[in-house]
């Protein structure tokens, strides 16, 4: 089964071309990436408007190239085209779907919409055989959740953010600091030659007996630290960046471990990390110390899967196909784009992805 993913639900216009075996053995045939930096440089952050004129600008070539990287001569030779169809910005989604759409009406392909958060939910399984169930972190710059994944299209939330997901959080801990963006891959350079016991950043929730995060408090904990000093040397930044980062990191991994004593009840023993967040390498030493502790195993995608790809969404279209089959082409073809789409059944209450309260661990 050989299937295109687009994906453009943020400032990564990307697109791949993944082939599935009747095994289920994967092979990533080609995965083009442009990433919007210059047209971000400057504002501090993304703009939604640009965002989206940039995915205009850029799909039918990334699309085209991620073909001809993959050898395919024949867009008819795929068995489908797949496009992350929610959540991100409604904009740049909305030129993902609409190029999807046209390739396969076009060339009489079927077209799967794909949930982003799915994509990365499987992203592991690219690289990995990492058979069902198991538990997934999921930290990006949108989204923060715990899920017990045990199935393509069967996810059970157990925890998540209460306010900023924990992207968000280094994103806006870089702007502070005048550190530069993506704020992820800055905020971990800086750490490097950082100390990270000078400041004492408070630990979320940590009484909380749930798997639910909270990133805000730590946020303004960074600020009140930044302003307090009237002219913050390179060190200062560094040594704040190195403070935030491992109390990020203590917090990720506290609640974690809540989650993971909970999916041991159903005999669960893998830990997937997954998005943005999974590449930053303090982050991960922290996870590798809980899961040798507890004697589980832990997969974490190559760097290029963590981020926002079009393979993840190649594959997670590939993946519905061969345990749905293909979908109802009038319901997919009249589907919109959504700004948010939980994976869970349980959708209600908080702002990234969540809901009602997360189970006690």
């Amino acid at each position: 089964m050989t299937v295109l993913g687009i994906e453009t639900s943020c400032d990564e216009t990307a697109a791949a071309v993944v082939q599935l075996s009747d095994q289920g053995r994967t092979e990533v045939l080609s995965n083009v990436i442009y990433t919007q930096a210059t047209e971000h440089e400057g504002f501090g952050g993304i703009v939604p408007e640009l965002a989206a004129r940039a995915h205009v600008e850029r799909a039918d070539q990334i699309t085209s190239d991620a073909l001809k990287d993959a050898g395919i001569l024949d867009v008819s030779q795929l068995d489908g085209v797949a496009a992350t169809s929610g959540p991100g910005l409604i904009g740049g989604v909305m030129v993902g779907m609409m190029t999807a759409k046209a390739i396969s009406l076009s060339h009489a392909i079927p077209f799967i919409p794909v949930n982003h958060l799915e994509g990365h939910a499987l992203s592991a399984r690219l690289t990995d055989d990492v058979p069902f169930p198991y538990l997934l972190l999921l930290v990006s710059g949108g989204h923060t959740q715990l899920l017990l994944v045990s199935g393509v299209g069967q996810y059970r939330r157990l925890g998540t953010t209460i306010d900023d997901a924990a992207g968000e959080a280094f994103d806006k801990t870089a702007k502070l600091l005048n550190l530069g963006q993506p704020g992820g891959p800055k905020v971990e350079d800086a750490a490097r030659s950082g100390n990270d016991e000078r400041f004492a950043f408070p630990r979320p929730l940590h009484q909380r007996d749930d798997c639910d995060f909270s990133l805000s408090g730590l946020k303004t904990a960074v600020r009140v630290v930044a302003e307090r000093i009237t002219d913050l040397t390179q060190q200062d930044r560094a040594d704040i960046s190195a403070c935030f980062q491992r109390a990020a990191a203590r917090h990720l991994s506290h609640k974690t471990l809540g989650a993971m004593k909970i999916a041991e009840r159903s005999g669960v023993k893998t830990l997937v990390l997954a998005g943005g967040v999974a590449a930053n390498n303090v982050i991960r030493q922290h996870f590798d110390e809980i899961v040798q502790a507890r004697d589980w195993k832990m997969v974490v995608p190559p760097a290029k899967y963590c981020t926002d790809n079009g393979a993840m969404i190649a594959l997670a279209g590939a993946e519905q196909i061969r345990a749905r089959g293909i979908p109802d082409q009038t319901k997919a073809m009249e589907l919109a784009p959504r700004p948010r789409w939980p994976l869970d059944s349980n959708p209600e209450g908080a702002r990234h992805g969540g809901g009602k309260k997360g189970p006690k661990a």
